[in-house]
Order: C-alpha cells, then structure tokens, then sequence
C-alpha cells in the first residue's frame, strides 16, 4: 500500500469532466487492487488562468511536476494571438520529456475496418523539424542562410524560400532507441521497428537508424526491424498485424501516432505519456472540445487509459491491467458509451462522461 503523489491539471474546455471521470476511476482502481492511495496536488493551466496569470503555464505548474515526478493532464486549448506555442510543447521542453509513449489497442465494440490491431508508437519529442529552428522568406535572415548554404553544397536553394532546419543528434537518437527497447522488453514485446526515411536523409534520418542499429545489439532477445515511413503507412492498414513497436524521429512519430489512432476508433480512445529521465506527463491526445463545455458528453476513455499507463509508471501494474480490462468490458458490452462510441451518434440511449466513469468503476468494483 502506497499514497502516490501525483499532479492533477484538470485543463479548460471540456478538460475538468474527463479528468473528474479520471480521477474517480483511478482512485477505484487502486481500491480495488493493491489499497493504495492518491495525494493530488491540483494546478490550474490553460485559457482559464490567462487573465490572472497572463499565461497558460504558470510557472507553480512545472514546480509541481517536477516536486511529484508524474502529472496526469486535461486536454488545454492553445491561445491564439499570444505568441504561446502549446502549453503541451512547453512542458515537453521545460521537464525535458524526450518520449512521447502512444499504445494504440483496438478493443471489442470500437468500429475499425482493421480487425486487430495492438501497435505502440514511441516518438522523439525533441528534435527533428519540430524544434521550430525557422526562417521565414524573404526575412534577411533566411536569405543569409540560402546564401551560407548555396557556398558550401552544389544543390542551390531558391532565393524567397522559407527554411527549416532538422537537427537529429547521436544522443537524442540513443535515448529514445533504448527507450524503445526497454518498453518492448517490460511489456512482453516481440519486435521494434525503426520507422525512417533514412534512403533519402541519409544524415538525419541516416543517423537515427545508424543508432538504432549500435542500441540493437544490447538487446538479443528483441528482434530489430527496419522500415520506411511511407512504406510503413502503407503496412499498417495492408498488414496491422506485423507491427508492434515503432520508433520514430519527432514529425513522423506524429503523423504515425494519429494513424494508428485511427485504426483503434479515433483520439478519443487513444492513450498518451510524455516521459523523461525526471518527470512523466500522462494526457489524452486530443483537442479541449470548448464547445462542449459543462454538457456531460465527450468521451474520457483516452484520459482513463492514460491513466492506465499512469499507474504501470507508478508501479501498480495489477491496478492498471484491472482497469484496463474495466474498459474493454464496457466498451464491448456497448450499452453504457457515451454518443461517439455508439452505432448511431444521436442514439438516446448514450450516456455522458460521468455516467460512462461509474459503468467502469462498478466492473472493477464488482
């Protein structure tokens, strides 16, 4: 029995129900298996702190990450017009969360075409073309830079284009390979899939797979693949059932994640982690949906499985695969869903967001 200290950011929209849903079934999660509990230090961030914090991510936010070591997270609404990227790219850069962890499971009752599929997309959070390293067309910047390049390589950049720059380093590469791996070799997984297009980037994209082959050889008893991108799309929905763990630089890792996701029913059954070697920040991946607000509607399940993966972080791997198979019980039943996940959207027999929490916790309870 333990009491885990963890950070609870309810977000804004829709963010505070799924994560009331979350916070209840987590609670009953751990009741029901190992008897531990939950000291939550609750902090404010997204749209809603704006006008008296004059910013989406009060600095006490990142404090308390780093305090617990582990976050649970509401969906937060980007502003717009403020110069803040993302209130999620921010705390991947200030804890220094290089993993970005994207199980993607498809369970009885979610509509696919794709009749099985249990894929685990690990991205790089930190490097690649999403470091934001630009330079816009025709700034004097972006034309210094065209005229440094076009002196030192034969192939010419046009003068008015706009640039962006892809670093991939040796260390960034290493980490997440290793990260891979060792997720692969805790949870029972047969294969890991390096995803590149390292045919064409042969210094980038080159490396990464250079490095992935070095980390391979630590880990005999993993079998180490090698795919393109392109290619890889088109394996999963051709063949889903080869795949199995993918790793992959920063932009591909992104459009990957979401394709999986939509193979297993959506965003809104697909868990997140943003993990490094200090913190770990656990989320669903998908919007804040403001329209929605206080109605009692939009799904939890990606924030409830990502607290699934919350609780295998901290150790009560019996409580999450408790909770997990709550979830798959009520999702295949189908009668307590919310209106997404029925046949029919407008079917008035749907339940909402609360309502869908107690069906799950009642299964783990029973």
């Amino acid at each position: 029995m333990a009491t885990h200290r963890v950070t609870l950011i309810p977000g804004d929209g829709t963010g505070p129900e799924l994560s009331e849903a979350t916070r209840r079934v987590l609670e009953a999660a751990v009741r029901a298996t190992s008897g531990s509990t939950f000291e939550w230090d609750v902090q404010e961030a997204g749209l809603d702190v704006m006008e008296s914090a004059g910013t989406p991510l009060p600095p006490g936010v990142i404090d308390s990450i780093r305090s617990t070591g582990v976050a649970i997270k509401g969906p937060i609404t980007t502003p717009i017009g403020t110069g803040f990227r993302s209130v999620n790219v921010a705390l991947r850069v200030a804890l220094d969360l290089y993993a970005c962890l994207r199980p993607c499971k498809l369970y009885p009752g979610m509509r696919s075409f794709f009749p099985d599929v249990d894929v685990v997309v690990v991205r790089e959070n930190t490097e690649d073309l999403y470091v934001g390293i630009e330079y816009e067309h025709d700034s004097p910047a972006a034309e210094e830079v065209i005229e440094l390049l076009n002196v030192l390589q034969d192939k010419k950049i046009r003068r008015h284009s706009g640039i962006s720059i892809k670093p991939i380093s040796r260390f960034g590469s290493e980490r997440i390979v290793r990260f891979a791996f060792d997720y692969a070799r805790a949870n029972g997984r047969r294969r890991v899939h390096c995803v590149t297009k390292s045919n064409i980037m042969k210094y980038t994209d080159g490396l990464f797979l250079a490095t992935f082959r070095e980390v391979a050889r630590d880990y005999p008893d993993i079998e180490p693949r090698e795919n393109l991108v392109d290619a890889t799309c088109m394996g999963l929905v051709q063949r889903p059932t080869e795949w199995d763990v993918l790793v992959l630089p920063n932009l591909y890792g992104d459009i990957l994640s979401d394709l999986t996701a939509g193979m297993v029913g959506g965003l809104g059954v697909a868990p997140g982690a943003n993990i490094g070697t200090e913190a770990a920040v656990f989320e669903a991946t998908h919007g804040s949906a403001p329209k929605y607000k206080g109605q009692n509607k939009v799904n939890p399940t990606a924030m409830i499985l990502s607290g699934a993966l919350m609780l295998k972080h901290l150790g009560e791997d019996a409580a999450a695969t408790h909770l997990e198979e709550a979830v798959a019980a009520v999702l295949g039943a189908g009668k307590s869903v919310t209106y997404d996940m029925k046949p029919d959207r407008n079917d008035p027999t749907a339940v909402g967001t609360s309502q869908y929490a107690d069906a799950i916790i009642e299964k783990m309870e029973a």
